[in-house]
C-alpha cells in the first residue's frame, strides 16, 4: 500500500526533476533520476511529423463501409494533397474502440477542446517550446516583424466534405471578426499596440496577417492558446470571435448580410432564440451543434448539454500515419458526466474512464497509486512549470461597493492579504507537499523569471507584518469577533471571493485562505459557484475577487490573460481596463494605478520585439506583478493541473509525460489522434 508519507518523499525528488539546462527544449525533456525512477515521470515525447507521403491509404472500417455504400467519396478524395503525416510514437496503430472519459457538465467544454485542438493553425511541439504544422503546411514572417503568411493545405475539407480554403479566413474576418453586433470589442491578437491588423486572402490556400507595427509576438500567439489561430476548439471556449476561420458556407444562412436582418430573426425566433446573434451564438458552437462543420478529429454528434457528450471520428480529417491509415485511430469519444469532481476520480479508480488527467485530484495520489491493478490503469505525473496552479485574482476595475474598491485597489492591503496566506500549509493539505509555495512567476528555468528572490516577494507567511500593514492603512478597528471594520460605515469588511469547483478544488483551498485571513482580521466570504457564472460575473465586471490557474501560456509567451488585464474575453483582474487596453482607450475604464499602466504599457512593446529583448520585458513586467501583487500566488510547478494522469493498460502511444501548459493545450501535444486501444 502506497502510503503518504511515500508520495510525500517524493517530494524531494520532485525538485531534481526541476530543468536546469540553457534550452527550454533541453530543461523540459530532460529526466531526472530520482523521480523518473519511480515510474511517475518520464520523458516529454509523441508522435512526430513525417516528411514522406505514403503511396496509398487506408481508413477506419466504420468509413469504409460508409464508402462501400456510396455515403461518402473514397478516401484517397477526403484527404488533402498534402495531408499533415505523423509518426506514431511506438507503432502502427489499430482501428476501433470508444475513449471514456469524464466530464462535469456544460461549462467543462475546454474538456473536449483540448482534445480537439488539432483543428490549431500552428501548434507546440511535445516539449513546448517548438512551432510545428497543423492545419496550416507552413508559414513565413517578415524581417520586420508586420506580415504574417499562412500555407494551407490544398484540396484540405471540413468535416461535412465543403472545401476548407482561404475563402473561411476571409468570411471569418470580414463578417464576423469586423461585425461589431458579433464582437463589440476588437481581440488584443489583432490590435498590436493597438493599431487594428488585416487579414488578407492572398489566393486559395495563402493567407495574410497585415500590421502597421513589428509584431514578432504573433507566431507564438498563433500557436497557442490565444483568440487568434486557436481553431474553433479554443475560441468558442473563451470568445465569440470564432478563431481566424469559419465555416462561411455553413453559418452565412444565419447573417443579416446574406438575407436580412428580419429573416434571420425570424429564423432565430423558430427555432426558440431571441435574435440572430443569439442563434449565431449557437450555431457556430461545436460543443452545441451538431450540424457544424468542424476540422479537428473528432466532431460532435451528442451535445455538451446531454449526460453524454459524444464525438464521432471525422471522415475528412487531414492526418493520416506513415502507413497511410487516415487518423484517428479511436472512432469514438464519449464523456459521461458526473455529478462532481469526487465522482470523476471514483470512476477514474474503477477503471471506468480510459484516459483521464483532467479533474483529477492529486491529493489522491496514494489512492490512485494502490488501486492501478483493481482498475487497470497506469499512472504518469506531468510536472508544469507555471508559478500558480491556485491564483487569488484581484478585481482592479471593480466599483460597484466603493470602499471594498477602495481596499482592492491599494498595494499594501493586497500584499497584505498575500503575506497572510500559509502556503506551506496549502502545499502539504492539497498538493501532498509536491508543489512550489510562492509567488505567481513561473519556475526559474524559464527565461521569463525574474530572479530567485522574486518567489517569495510579499509571498511568505508573515501575519503580523500583515497586520501591521492593515493598521498603518488605517483599518484598525475591530468587531467583538476580531475582524476589521469598514472605514465608512463601520460594519465588518467583507471580501467577496468567488471559487469554481473546476481543474483544482478552488472553493476548499479559499476556505483554507479565508481561514488563515482570520489572523489579519480579514473576513473572506468564499463563494462556490458554477464555471459559466463566474465567468458571467467577470465579464460584468460584478466580482471583487475570483479564484483561476494562472495557466502556462502567458508565462512563456507573454500573453497573460491570468496576469494582467488584456483581454475582455477571459478578464480574471478587471475587464473594464481590459477593455480599455484591448480597444486603444476607447472603451473601458483606464487604470489609475501607475504600476499597473506601465506593466501594460511594456505588455504592449513587447509584441514589437525580438525574443531575447522580449524575455527582458517579460521579467520586468514579472516583477511589478509580483511587487503589486495583483494576482497573489499560492502552490505552482506542480501535476496539480492535468498532470495526474489516469491511462488504461489497453491505450497505446501514450507518453510517459506530457507538456502541462496552457499553451500546448494538454493533451493536444501528445497527439491523441494515434492513440489506439491494443488488440
Amino acid at each position: 500500500m502506497t502510503t503518504r508519507r511515500q508520495v510525500l518523499g517524493y517530494a524531494s525528488a520532485l525538485a531534481a526533476t526541476a530543468p536546469a539546462g540553457e534550452a527550454l527544449a533541453q530543461a523540459v525533456s530532460s529526466s531526472h533520476s530520482n523521480f523518473a525512477q519511480s515510474g511517475l515521470v518520464g520523458h516529454l515525447e509523441s508522435a512526430t511529423e513525417a516528411t514522406a507521403i505514403p503511396a496509398s491509404f487506408k481508413e477506419a472500417p466504420m468509413l469504409a463501409e460508409l464508402v462501400k455504400q456510396g455515403k461518402l467519396p473514397p478516401v484517397h478524395e477526403r484527404l488533402p494533397v498534402e495531408p499533415l503525416v505523423l509518426k506514431p510514437l511506438d507503432a502502427i496503430g489499430r482501428y476501433g474502440g470508444t475513449w471514456r472519459r469524464g466530464f462535469i457538465g456544460p461549462s467543462d467544454g475546454e474538456n473536449g477542446n483540448r482534445i480537439n485542438a488539432s483543428d490549431k493553425l500552428l501548434l507546440w511541439d511535445a516539449t513546448g517550446s517548438k512551432i510545428i504544422p497543423n492545419v496550416a503546411k507552413g508559414w513565413d514572417m517578415s524581417k520586420d516583424g508586420k506580415t504574417f503568411t499562412l500555407f494551407l493545405r490544398k484540396g484540405m475539407k471540413w468535416s461535412d466534405g465543403h472545401p476548407y480554403t482561404a475563402d473561411d479566413f476571409a468570411f471569418w474576418y470580414e463578417d464576423i471578426y469586423s461585425n461589431r453586433d458579433i464582437v463589440p470589442t476588437p481581440i488584443p491578437d489583432m490590435s498590436p499596440q493597438a493599431k487594428p491588423g488585416r487579414l488578407v486572402k492572398i489566393d486559395e490556400t495563402t493567407v495574410q496577417f497585415q500590421f502597421d507595427v513589428p509584431y514578432y509576438l504573433f507566431l507564438d500567439m498563433m500557436a497557442g492558446d490565444t483568440l487568434i489561430g486557436g481553431g474553433q476548439s479554443v475560441q468558442q471556449s473563451i470568445g465569440n470571435c470564432g478563431g481566424a476561420y469559419s465555416p462561411g458556407h455553413y453559418l452565412k444562412q444565419f447573417l443579416p448580410k446574406y438575407s436580412s436582418e428580419a429573416a434571420v430573426n425570424k429564423l432565430a425566433r423558430e427555432q426558440g432564440y431571441d435574435n440572430w446573434g443569439r442563434l449565431l451564438a449557437f450555431k457556430k458552437d461545436w460543443e452545441l451543434n451538431p450540424e457544424l462543420p468542424t476540422l479537428g478529429g473528432w466532431h460532435t454528434v451528442k451535445p455538451i448539454n446531454t449526460p453524454t457528450w459524444t464525438m464521432v471520428r471525422n471522415p475528412y480529417f487531414y492526418m493520416v500515419d506513415t502507413a497511410g491509415n487516415q487518423l484517428p485511430y479511436i472512432d469514438n469519444i464519449v464523456m459521461t458526466l458526473a455529478e462532481s469532481l469526487e465522482v470523476v476520480n471514483l470512476r477514474a479508480m474503477a477503471g471506468e474512464y480510459d484516459m483521464q488527467e483532467r479533474h483529477i485530484d492529486l491529493q489522491k495520489l496514494p489512492i490512485i497509486l494502490d488501486n492501478r491493478d483493481r482498475g487497470n490503469y497506469d499512472v504518469h505525473l506531468d510536472l508544469a512549470y507555471n508559478g500558480a496552479d491556485t491564483a487569488i485574482q484581484i478585481n482592479l476595475s471593480y466599483k460597484d461597493d466603493p470602499e471594498i474598491a477602495k481596499w482592492l485597489h491599494t498595494a499594501d492591503f493586497r500584499r497584505a492579504l498575500s503575506l497572510g496566506i500559509d502556503r506551506d500549509q496549502m502545499n502539504q493539505t492539497f498538493w501532498l507537499g509536491l508543489g512550489t509555495p510562492g509567488s505567481a512567476v513561473p519556475a526559474e528555468v524559464m527565461p521569463q523569471n525574474p530572479g530567485k528572490e522574486w518567489r517569495t516577494k510579499w509571498s511568505t507567511h508573515d501575519p503580523a507584518q500583515a497586520n501591521k500593514m492593515l493598521d498603518a492603512l488605517g483599518l484598525t478597528k475591530k468587531d467583538a469577533d476580531g475582524y476589521r471594520l469598514r472605514t465608512d460605515n463601520g460594519k465588518r469588511l467583507v471580501l467577496q471571493v468567488e471559487a469554481v469547483a473546476a481543474m483544482l478544488d478552488y472553493p476548499r483551498q479559499m476556505e483554507m485562505v479565508a481561514q488563515q485571513w482570520r489572523k489579519i482580521g480579514i473576513y473572506g466570504d468564499v463563494k462556490q459557484m458554477e464555471r459559466g457564472l463566474a465567468f458571467q460575473r467577470i465579464a460584468a465586471n460584478q466580482d471583487q475577487i475570483n479564484v483561476w490557474t494562472n495557466g502556462g501560456t502567458e508565462l512563456m509567451y507573454l500573453f497573460p490573460r491570468h496576469c494582467l488585464p488584456v483581454d475582455p474575453t477571459e478578464a480574471h483582474l478587471g475587464v473594464e481596463i481590459a477593455k480599455w487596453y484591448s480597444s486603444g482607450g476607447k472603451q473601458g475604464m483606464a487604470p489609475t494605478d501607475p504600476e499597473l499602466k506601465r506593466a501594460l504599457e511594456l505588455f504592449r512593446s513587447a509584441a514589437g520585439q525580438q525574443e531575447d529583448e522580449r524575455n527582458k520585458t517579460a521579467q520586468e513586467i514579472w516583477k511589478i506583478i509580483v511587487d503589486q501583487q495583483y494576482s497573489i500566488g499560492t502552490v505552482g510547478q506542480s501535476p496539480a493541473q492535468f498532470g495526474v494522469r489516469l491511462v488504461s493498460r489497453k491505450l497505446g502511444n501514450i507518453p510517459s509525460r506530457a507538456c502541462i501548459a496552457q499553451h500546448c493545450r494538454t493533451p493536444e501535444t501528445s497527439r491523441p489522434e494515434t492513440w489506439f486501444f491494443k488488440a
